[in-house]
């Protein structure tokens, strides 16, 4: 692969708690859209630790390309937020009106508990939901919960939703196993999909399932390609034998209805988000566990090949110690140091990408900014 670097063009910090010698607060799983073609707009969690119950999702904003930020403003009510923590991405609809999709995750039965069960990987209760913004994410209308179609009985907030050109909106997930170990419909990457911009999702999309091998698809991206068809990542856990596969693709020409079989990316990684550049190619950033830090790659598609012909490292790539792994994946959840990325293309052509980092004990949100 051609390791071509590319041009940087400055970084900086999206939110960082500013008085942590007096309060904990740290920042983790951002999403990042433009609005109106003049602001940024980012989410980001925030809380007292990496799994702590009062886990928020807040909005910032940004009307000078990055270099001020405003103050964290939440999207959820208080009376969504009693023993329970949540995560929201981004979508931009329009000009005015921003979605978030939101997991709630439910911690009244295990409070002193991190999200997952040490002694089988299960998950604590979720509830979903969608919160609008008609105000460019200003203010937030109430949020409706979704009733999903399947039994997960847990899901992963992992993606924004995905709006189609055939008018759908589309939420990649995936199931995950309940706390006492039951699991209906395997743990796989799904499509939520609703048909009336999300006042109900009555339907899914099976999208990845490798559960008769014992691997588990997390953190599942989908983008819609110019040429219609839909191209789906997801980082593969090979929960057998307790390693990461790389990281995995599938192609639908059909929109969504069926996909190709998971097939490596030839990128050793853990969470990966896309997009597509102007040119078709295929931009993504991820956590890279085969080399320390979070690195970029951009892709091309040879028919349903996916190529692999460029790649740069980001931040961290000169600190070994970020992929240290315990064989443990519950344990390496609570140990990790940085990741969830999330990129988009900003109206003058360059790519700015958003992720969560330990800096100097503290987690906060760095953004960097380039071009190609």
């Amino acid at each position: 692969m051609a390791n071509k670097v590319i041009t940087k063009i400055e970084t900086g910090i999206v939110y960082r708690n500013p008085k942590p010698h007096v309060r904990s607060i740290h920042a983790y799983f951002p999403s990042v859209v433009t609005v109106g073609n003049d602001e940024i707009l980012v989410s980001l969690v925030t809380g007292e630790a990496f799994e702590a119950v009062n886990l928020d999702t807040h909005v910032v904003r940004s009307a000078d390309g990055g270099r001020t930020w405003s103050e964290p403003q939440p999207i959820m009510p208080a009376e969504q937020k009693q023993l329970a923590s949540n995560c929201g991405r981004l979508l931009a609809v329009s000009e005015t009106e921003v979605v978030s999709m939101v997991v709630k995750s439910r911690r009244e039965r295990h409070p002193d508990a991190g999200l997952a069960n040490p002694e089988n990987m299960g998950f604590v209760p979720t509830d979903l939901f969608v919160v609008k913004s008609v105000d460019k994410g200003n203010t937030w209308l109430p949020p409706v919960e979704v009733k999903p179609p399947l039994d997960g009985p847990s899901f992963e907030a992992c993606s924004a939703i995905v709006k189609l050109s055939d008018g759908r909106w589309l939420w990649p997930t995936s199931t995950w196993r309940s706390w006492d170990n039951r699991e209906p419909n395997g743990m796989k990457m799904i499509a939520l999909v609703s048909n009336d911009e999300g006042a109900s999702w009555p339907t899914y999309l099976d999208v990845m399932d490798n559960t008769d091998e014992g691997v588990i698809n997390w953190e599942g991206k989908i983008v819609e390609l110019t040429d219609g068809r839909l191209l789906a990542v997801s980082w593969a856990y090979d929960e057998k034998n307790s390693i990461d596969r790389q990281n995995q693709y599938a192609i639908s020409t059909d929109g969504g209805h069926s996909w190709t079989t998971p097939t490596s990316t030839g990128l050793h990684g853990q969470t990966m988000a896309i997009i597509q550049l102007p040119d078709g190619r295929i931009a993504g950033v991820y956590r890279r566990m085969d080399e320390p830090g979070l690195w970029f790659n951009i892709a091309e598609l040879a028919g349903e090949k996916w190529v692999n012909v460029q790649e740069a490292c980001l931040w961290g790539g000169t600190k070994a110690e970020l992929n240290a792994r315990t064989g443990d994946m519950v344990r390496d959840f609570n140990e990790l140091k940085f990741g969830a990325p999330y990129l988009t293309l900003l109206p003058d052509q360059s790519v700015l990408v958003v992720f969560w980092c330990y800096e100097q004990m503290v987690s906060n949100i760095r953004w960097v900014k380039f071009r190609i």
